[in-house]
């Protein structure tokens, strides 16, 4: 072997030693303070491993109906898709990044005809020159900067792929959210519309005994205005259920068109089991995003910091020239190879704040990285008391939409025994309306007020 050779193979050597020490500081996981048990949960213990995170969507919501609109709003829907392709740009710029691992190859074949002066060419001839090369270069990565480059690379990579994550939850919770609104909305339609018969009955009636002399206008005014104002709730309705409609056509990426629905409305979802709180920094793609963040601003800056080192790169050329074509390949052969060393000396301090600016995302990222986490624990201990507390609050509805209903029937009984007038009756379906409007269609007591509650037509 040539000293050439042996100097060229001893320092390709060096080169891969050196490589195995980046510049720049390791990824290490920030300290973020963790609860032992989530505020507002009263049931929560501390060895309680599972989680809801546990428990496939399919088997969350029982509604066969739901889960295919859920299916395809992952499969076809704006946001799914626009996530989906994020991450095919992230996987490509890590695959961009990862070549800076292997040398460049490059070709080049031209053809040029010239004459030179009349000095350097008495004679005034033309020549021709055919030209093939073949030329690599080849960085190598003395401080870790390629390698920085590539461990940022792939943790935006990552994150974009646990951003598509959360952006399908996000998308299964408004799809559900929506779905769930409208079938409160038909039971509210259907409530209104229940009503609103009874309400006028009770105008038809009053307006017959009007006309026979045996009711005053008053009570018929009374009875026509509460018709009017049940009956305007209607078209309202229905101008809600075909906006929700279309909004869950949106989520499911498909024009307007009406959304199928079966079977009784579910009921609230059983208990939920928040796990350990630990547990949610490994769980959420939220915190997990921003830690892959993380990862990338950190490796950013052993990018900054390599700058302040030289650049040590091998180049080479392999190549034929001839005068002519069907010569190009036997004679003229040319080769060339080197090294070369780029260092700075003066940049004007931008190398320098280049690296400060590094270091200033690196803490963007970490404050992120921790204001995420501790958001995610006030949005699960809100969850878990707000299932609780609305447990509750649907609890003491029903219970007013049954009292309600029961102050209708007594109203019922008092007029027709002639025991008070009618504007009790009235005033008892005008409370009992909205209650059962604001229990959402009485998923509770909607049995009992199908047999307990008379209408308005009790009266004749």
């Amino acid at each position: 072997m040539s000293g050439h050779a042996r100097r060229s193979a001893a320092m390709v050597a060096l080169s891969l030693l050196v490589a195995g020490c980046a510049v720049g500081p390791n990824y290490k996981r920030p300290l973020v303070p963790v609860p032992q048990h989530f505020y507002g949960d009263a049931q929560a213990a501390a060895d309680q491993a599972r989680s809801l995170a546990d428990v496939p969507w399919w088997d969350v919501f029982d509604d066969p109906i739901l889960k295919a609109l859920i299916e395809e709003s992952v499969r076809n829907g704006f946001d799914a898709r626009l996530a989906a392709a994020r991450v095919q740009e992230a996987r490509a710029r890590y695959g961009i990044a990862r070549s800076q691992f292997l040398p460049s190859v490059d070709y080049e074949g031209a053809w040029q005809r010239a004459r030179a002066d009349q000095f350097l060419n008495p004679a005034g001839k033309a020549q021709t020159r055919w030209t093939v090369d073949v030329g690599f270069s080849w960085e190598l990565d003395l401080w870790g900067r390629i390698r920085r480059l590539n461990e940022a690379a792939r943790a935006e990579y990552l994150a974009t792929e646990e951003g598509r994550r959360g952006v399908l939850l996000s998308l299964v919770s408004d799809v559900a959210v929506a779905y769930l609104e409208l079938r409160e909305l038909d039971d509210e339609l259907e409530i209104a519309k229940h009503t609103t018969a009874a309400f006028q009955d009770t105008y038809d009636l009053f307006n017959r005994r009007l006309e026979g002399g045996a009711a005053s206008a008053l009570e018929t005014s009374r009875a026509e205005g509460s018709l009017g104002q049940v009956a305007a709730e209607i078209p309202e309705i229905e101008r809600a259920v075909v906006a929700r409609e279309n909004q869950i056509n949106f989520l499911l990426g498909r024009n307007p068109q009406p959304i199928p629905r079966e079977g009784p409305l579910m009921s609230v979802p059983p208990d939920i089991p928040p796990g350990l709180p630990s547990a949610l920094l490994e769980r959420r793609p939220d915190i997990r995003e921003a830690e892959q963040h993380l990862v990338a601003a950190n490796a950013s800056v052993g990018v900054a910091k390599a700058d302040f080192f030289p650049r040590l790169s091998l180049t080479g050329l392999f190549g034929n020239v001839s005068p002519e074509l069907g010569d190009l390949f036997s004679k003229g052969k040319t080769w060339s190879i080197g090294s070369s060393l780029l260092g700075p000396i003066f940049q004007g301090g931008r190398i320098k704040r280049s690296y400060e600016a590094a270091q200033a995302r690196w803490q963007q990222a970490r404050i992120s990285y921790e204001a995420t986490t501790t958001n995610a624990f006030g949005e699960v201990s809100r969850a878990l008391v707000d299932r609780t507390k609305l447990v509750e609050t649907e609890r003491q509805r029903a219970r007013a939409v049954a009292a309600f209903q029961e102050a209708v029937r007594l109203a019922n009984v008092r007029y027709n025994s002639g025991l008070s007038a009618y504007f009790e009756v009235l005033e008892a379906q005008q409370q009992l309306f909205p209650a059962e409007i604001s229990l959402g269609g009485g998923w509770q007591a909607e049995e009992r007020a199908r047999g307990a509650a008379p209408d308005g037509a009790g009266a004749r």
